[in-house]
């Protein structure tokens, strides 16, 4: 039994998020580069399941690197879609996760200092992520390379910066600092709080 990933349909129109990420941009990016990690990511379960059957794990070491990269492209794409919203839709930081971004950053801009930073400079393609930590019930950036490397266990991702070169290149060129700053004009915080609260619940649970 294998697990069928699928793609999610973009929860706006493709030119919902202009100026900030232009039509075009997000026809390529969603329609062709995460497409292409969703069937990465079902071809190599396919791959999988017949070793399994086969017995033959010759291959285990390049299939398991594969479904990493596919599989946490996928759900870091999925992510991405709905930590967006049209500008000027997106709402503020819930007070839970207003308190939570003090408690752990200093405060709101100190966090969105600190996730530009690494955004902006992640080594070749990557991705800055904020984080809620399982063991210390905090807050985290992590700084994310491909979209497997550099990450943390025991991490719930809540917001993410995709900074592949194919998510701004059309309008910002090799400007990825632009593009950092503009994409904060589309944050969705209704959904970042949506997840934090959701992860904080799961700590409550767990006690």
């Amino acid at each position: 039994m294998t697990t069928e990933y699928t793609l999610p349909p973009l929860p706006y129109a493709y030119d919902a998020l202009q100026p900030v990420i232009d039509a075009e941009t997000m026809r390529l990016h969603h329609d062709l580069h995460h497409k292409a990690y969703v069937d990465g990511a079902n071809e190599t379960q396919k791959a999988l399941a017949a070793m399994r059957e086969s017995g033959d794990f010759k291959a285990i070491q390049a299939l398991e690197r594969k479904l990493a990269f596919h599989a946490s492209g996928h759900l870091l794409h999925s992510l991405f879609w709905t930590n967006m919203a049209p500008p000027g839709s997106g709402g503020a930081p819930s007070k839970e996760l207003e308190q939570a971004l003090v408690a752990s950053f200093g405060s709101a801009d100190k966090l969105k200092a600190q996730l530009s930073a690494a955004a902006t400079t992640v080594e070749g393609n990557g991705w800055g992520m904020l984080a809620f930590s399982l063991p210390d019930h905090a807050l985290t950036v992590l700084q994310v390379e491909n979209h497997q490397k550099q990450a943390l266990w025991s991490v719930v991702p809540l917001l993410v910066c995709d900074v592949w070169e194919h998510a701004y290149y059309l309008k910002y060129q090799n400007k990825r600092a632009d593009f950092v700053r503009s994409w904060w004009g589309i944050v969705n915080w209704q959904d970042v709080s949506s997840r934090y609260a959701a992860a904080s619940a799961m700590v409550a649970a767990a006690r």
